[in-house]
């Protein structure tokens, strides 16, 4: 059995002292493959290089992008350093996470916006899938990804994922019915999480993916903790439970369904 952590920001300072032991204990518990995800421009350097430098299990990839917490701090050489940065690393798998945060707004939402419209763009320019974000913003980000659909932005075929969903059954059959997957984590494992599990058990099977969004969300039994990748497994646990089938069987299925997403190697 092998895991993929498809969301999991181990350029985060929390890990800045023993990356290697959080590298090791992924290991150990299963974890294959890991995506870094970045929120903002110097934290896409670091994705990249950590993933260049990786130790080979876990098989690292990145997700470079701007978060919509930081999207007041785009200017006009961000996406271009992106691009640049996409198409000198073969280890850059997807363009994120970007999105829409109203919950915080720590940006304005307009830029918020804006510069998630330009990440989309992004993706399709360089042929990449995109990695979204959605907090409190249902209505906006979902007209935001049909106007991206319609105009022929994404890729066809997997054009991205919807990471930690915290919406609706309804969502995400809105999310499903426009090409993209859908990213469960730690909150899949709490005890008020009716609605995510009621999203876990109606996933068709190719559109299911796992994460922690380390080093934030941890699931139970290791909430108010710094999360890392090896608590992924609670994750499909948790999922497992809620499609009442073998943690191996979900397990197999989030992992191909990352490296389809990604193109990695099963």
């Amino acid at each position: 059995m092998g895991l993929f952590d498809t969301h999991c920001h181990l350029n985060d300072d929390r890990f800045r002292d023993d990356l290697p032991e959080v590298m090791d204990r992924a290991h150990q518990a299963g974890v294959r493959r890991i995506l870094v995800a970045s929120y903002d421009l110097a934290s896409s350097r670091q994705a990249v290089e950590i993933a260049e430098r990786g130790p080979g299990v876990p098989d690292l990839v990145a997700c470079i992008g701007v978060h919509p917490h930081d999207a007041r701090t785009v200017d006009e050489g961000t996406l271009p350093a992106l691009s640049a940065m996409a198409r000198r690393s073969p280890k850059v798998r997807a363009i994120g996470e970007t999105g829409l945060d109203y919950h915080y707004d720590l940006s304005p939402r307009d830029i918020q916006r804006e510069v998630f419209r330009q990440h989309l763009r992004l993706a399709g320019e360089l042929g990449l899938p995109v990695v979204i974000h959605e907090r409190d913003a249902t209505a906006d980000c979902l007209d935001i990804v049909r106007e991206a659909v319609r105009s022929g932005w994404l890729l066809r075929e997997d054009p991205g994922v919807f990471h930690c969903f915290s919406g609706s059954v309804e969502t995400a059959r809105e999310v499903l019915a426009m090409g993209f997957l859908i990213s469960l984590a730690g909150p899949v494992t709490f005890r008020n999480a009716r609605k995510s599990l009621e999203v876990a058990a109606m996933l068709p099977a190719d559109r299911l993916l796992v994460e922690t969004d380390a080093p934030y969300l941890s699931p139970e039994p290791f909430r108010g903790r710094r999360n890392e990748p090896a608590h992924v497994l609670k994750v499909a646990e948790a999922v497992a439970r809620a499609r009442n089938a073998s943690l191996e069987t979900v397990a197999e299925l989030a992992d191909r369904n990352g490296c389809r997403l990604f193109r990695m190697a099963v």
